[in-house]
Formats: C-alpha cells, sequence, structure tokens
C-alpha cells in the first residue's frame, strides 16, 4: 500500500509523467494517436487534480483547494447538462461527463502551469 501512495505522490508532482506513460503504452497498444491522446488526457486529469489542489493549498495557505476542484466541476456538470438540456430537450450523461472531464484537464493543465509558476516566483523571492 505504501508504494501505491509514494506512485501516486510522485505522479501527481509531475503529471507530465502519466501523460506520457499512457500514450506512448496506447501508441504501443493501439497504433491510433488521436486515441492515445483522449486516453493519456483522461488518466493525467486524476493527477492534475491532485497537484492543483495541492498546489493551491500551498500557494494561498488553505485546505480549500480539492473542494473547489469539486465546487468548480459541480459548477461545471450543472451549466454544461442545462445547455445540453435546452438545445436537445435531454442530456446525454456520458457526453455530459466526457465533457467536463477533458475541459477539467484543460483548466487544471492551464492552473498547474500558473501556480507552479507563482510557486516558484514566490520560493525565489523569499529568498
Amino acid at each position: 500500500m505504501s508504494i501505491i501512495l509514494s506512485s501516486v505522490g510522485v505522479l501527481s508532482v509531475l503529471p507530465f509523467i502519466p501523460f506520457l506513460l499512457v500514450y506512448f503504452v496506447a501508441i504501443y497498444m493501439k497504433k491510433d494517436k488521436k486515441t492515445a491522446i483522449k486516453l493519456a488526457m483522461d488518466v493525467t486529469t486524476v493527477f492534475l487534480i491532485l497537484s492543483v489542489s495541492a498546489l493551491f493549498n500551498n500557494v494561498f495557505g488553505s485546505k480549500f483547494g480539492f473542494y473547489l476542484i469539486l465546487l468548480i466541476l459541480l459548477i461545471a456538470v450543472g451549466l454544461i447538462g442545462g445547455a445540453q438540456n435546452r438545445m436537445k430537450g435531454k442530456v446525454d450523461v456520458r457526453r455530459l461527463m466526457r465533457a467536463v472531464w477533458r475541459l477539467t484537464f484543460a483548466g487544471t493543465g492551464l492552473a498547474y502551469v500558473l501556480l507552479f509558476l507563482i510557486s516558484i516566483f514566490t520560493y525565489i523571492t523569499a529568498q
């Protein structure tokens, strides 16, 4: 159990490593780049959520990072589900979750880079 937790911790600190690992394994297994990128994005999103919540807690000195991400995810599900309901008259849950999960990848990827740069800048200026 300790090995699994430490592996998840390392992969959360460096979320581009699971992306590359999953991408190259999927390319090797399926030989389709588009599917490999989608699968790598889906797997990496979990590690990005963990990493961004830890970075948020570190930069702002709070313990609210993970809950903030969950709140944003719930709001996104509500907004996209409401838009689907207005446009098509029904909600396709599979498409809704896929859209929210891929938007989460984009948003947390951007937040990871931004928070990482902020934490490096604050570390350098504190010296």
